[in-house]
């Protein structure tokens, strides 16, 4: 179980663990609380036509088998054995009412559409992202089969280090509406590097979960490429290769933030600009069928299209 003072520390950054066993959290997404205050959402709004405001980030496994240098997360709650994993009913049940606690002060909220705060306690997007590995929760075909029938959409972010779980999303007929496989490396050496592995042969199961990508034929696959300039913003020609093998809807480049825990192990100059990240993207788009759709650079986040 997490200490009081890691619980104390996880809600000060917006966190909050839910569950009898206390694998699970949720936080507010940045961009709902945007749009919650008469902003703007995330680009995800506009490439996969998601409302911000109501969207749900949560996890249902903070452990991770990884321990990425450009993770600004915490790695002190990722490496708990779980005895006993909480019902994907019990988690659903406790995320929305979490979210639900959580957005309750934007009611008085001058800035607030009293319209899109009464939407924002009804989430219909569950983005299973925020921390953590979540195909490391063997019960994950289940939240998701739960999810989706709330009339909900899903998007699952995963390592690709658990090749195993995604064939089970397959075969259980439990695929997310959109599958983000985030990509760091193109060899072995460099997942080493950038990822310190808990587990062996990462960059194998990394590319049996990328061969399965063509197996979904539900859920839009997007190959994500989480961009740290002279880190793993090098070799396009090493990832186009595994793009080739994934086939996946689209590509997206997503620029690293120098932020949290991250500042630790890596500088400010690791962050790319936009222009960087557009540079980058052309290299993909010279190597491969997939062309530039979309640019974001609030987020600075290039997606890329198959032709």
């Amino acid at each position: 179980m997490p200490k009081p003072r890691q619980l104390k520390e996880c809600e000060k950054s917006g966190y909050r663990i839910i569950g009898k066993n206390q694998h699970s959290a949720v936080e507010v997404c940045r961009w709902c609380k945007s749009v919650l205050n008469g902003g703007k959402g995330c680009y995800k709004q506009t490439w996969f036509g998601i409302n911000s405001h109501r969207c749900l980030q949560m996890t249902p496994s903070l452990i991770c088998n990884l321990r990425c240098q450009f993770c600004w997360r915490r790695f002190d709650l990722k490496k708990r054995k779980i005895d006993e994993w909480d019902k994907p009913e019990h988690i659903l049940q406790e995320a929305v009412k979490t979210q639900k606690s959580l957005l309750m002060g934007f009611g008085g909220n001058p800035k607030t559409s009293k319209e899109v705060f009464k939407e924002s306690l009804k989430p219909n997007q569950f983005a299973i992202s925020l921390d953590g590995e979540p195909t490391l929760y063997p019960k994950l075909p289940e939240l998701i089969k739960k999810i989706k029938s709330t009339g909900s959409t899903v998007f699952l972010v995963t390592n690709g280090t658990n090749p195993s779980m995604l064939k089970k999303l397959i075969e259980k007929k439990a695929e997310p509406t959109n599958l983000y496989i985030s990509v760091y490396g193109t060899n072995e050496k460099m997942y080493k590097k950038v990822c310190n592995p808990l587990i062996p042969n990462v960059f194998d199961k990394v590319k049996k979960s990328l061969r399965l990508m063509k197996k979904f034929k539900e859920a839009k696959t997007v190959f994500r490429i989480t961009a740290v300039k002279n880190f793993t913003m090098i070799d396009p020609e090493g990832y186009s290769k595994l793009i080739k093998m994934a086939k996946p809807n689209f590509v997206e480049i997503k620029g690293y933030a120098w932020l949290g825990e991250s500042r630790q192990r890596l500088k400010n100059s690791n962050v790319p600009t936009m222009g960087e990240l557009i540079e980058f993207a052309k290299e993909i788009e010279k190597l491969t069928s997939y062309k530039i759709k979309n640019e974001d650079e609030r987020s600075r986040a290039v997606l890329l299209d198959k032709l």
